[in-house]
């Protein structure tokens, strides 16, 4: 391997928002990160379900089918 060219390798701690510290080594010193296993659902198996002030809602009412009135007109028949 060639000499200088390499990043250098620390002891790292990565802590999450949740608190939850891990210890390993990186080229980073510190790593700060909002989701870890600890609190992600898919680890955790909890579904976290937010609507953020009726987001669903508002784009189905932009976005979604419009209700259509029943046709008043007779199809014809092959015996008509």
């Amino acid at each position: 391997m060639k000499k200088d060219i390499h990043p250098q390798y620390f002891d790292t701690t990565v802590t999450c928002a949740c608190g939850n510290v891990i210890k390993t080594r990186s080229t980073l010193k510190d790593i700060k990160v909002e989701v870890c296993s600890a609190c992600h659902s898919f680890f955790t198996g909890q579904q976290k379900f937010i609507d953020a002030a009726g987001r669903v809602e508002k784009f189905q009412r932009k976005y979604g089918k419009k209700a259509t009135p029943p046709s008043t007109v007779r199809k014809k028949s092959k015996e008509e």
